[in-house]
């Protein structure tokens, strides 16, 4: 009998954490049950704590956040309000279901060093020698190592990343979904600014995210524990993103189901 494993390739929502932009870091504040309690007299009039089990109530949590907090799925509608040539962008609530669950595909780069590009060559390359021909709706992957940096600031900054023509070239072969462990889809945003001040060429700036203005697509940042997978093919993905109206992102758990 088959055992089926699942791997849980996000990180946690966490407040405080310099692994983003100060705008971008979540806040959450926590309603302890001895505070619930007390919220629960306003619904309940005439209720007393001692009639509650231990004198206790509910617990919730609030949360400031945006919705690329966390490991996400970004819509085409973050990348630019048109995409397929002139196409309204889809919303995160319009995603399709079945772009969400597929096969997947692990491709390691970790050899690459923080900030270098991963071409198409490099990507052609990597599925000849895995032996695997990309196929419509199959969702890939990149691990980059950069998620053993989480928790710190230097996060920021590592990783490798896609540029235009890598993008394209899985968007191409039918691919609608990909991910990434590092903060970004794109090389790190120092970068490319870097790049952008020294040569001056606006191409740079958002490249890959910029594929899907010529073919739609989504993909998933801040994954984690790409290496627990243990293959580079033969596993499902399932990546189901939070439905928020007419939202650029939704948060997700992705989990990778390998048969053994």
């Amino acid at each position: 009998m088959k055992r089926r494993r699942f791997i849980d390739l996000s990180i946690a929502i966490e407040a405080g954490l310099p692994s983003d932009p100060p705008m971008m870091i979540p806040e959450v504040s926590y309603i302890d049950h001895g505070q619930g309690a007390e919220q629960m007299k306003d619904f309940f009039p005439g209720l007393e704590k001692a009639q509650l089990p231990g004198g206790l109530g509910w617990a919730i949590e609030f949360l400031r956040l945006t919705t690329h907090s966390g490991t996400h799925l970004d819509a085409p509608y973050h990348y630019h309000p048109f995409m397929n040539g002139g196409s309204r962008a889809t919303t995160i609530d319009e995603i399709p279901l079945e772009w969400c669950f597929g096969d997947g595909v692990l491709l390691d780069f970790r050899h690459k060093g923080d900030g270098e590009r991963i071409t198409a060559k490099d990507v052609k390359e990597t599925l000849d020698y895995i032996r695997y021909e990309v196929k419509p709706l199959d969702i890939v992957l990149i691990q980059t190592g950069a998620d053993r940096a989480w928790g710190t600031p230097e996060y920021l900054l590592k990783g490798a990343g896609m540029d235009r023509e890598s993008t394209l070239y899985l968007l191409e072969r039918g691919v609608k979904v990909v991910g990434i462990d590092a903060w970004s889809w794109d090389r790190p945003l120092p970068f490319l600014a870097e790049e952008f001040r020294r040569t001056g060429d606006p191409r740079v700036i958002w490249e890959a995210h910029f594929a899907g203005i010529e073919k739609g697509y989504c993909h998933m940042e801040k994954m984690a524990n790409l290496s627990l997978i243990g293959r580079p093919f033969g596993f499902t993905i399932c990546c189901f993103p939070v439905k928020i109206k007419g939202a650029s992102a939704g948060w997700v758990r992705p989990v990778a189901i390998v048969e053994e």
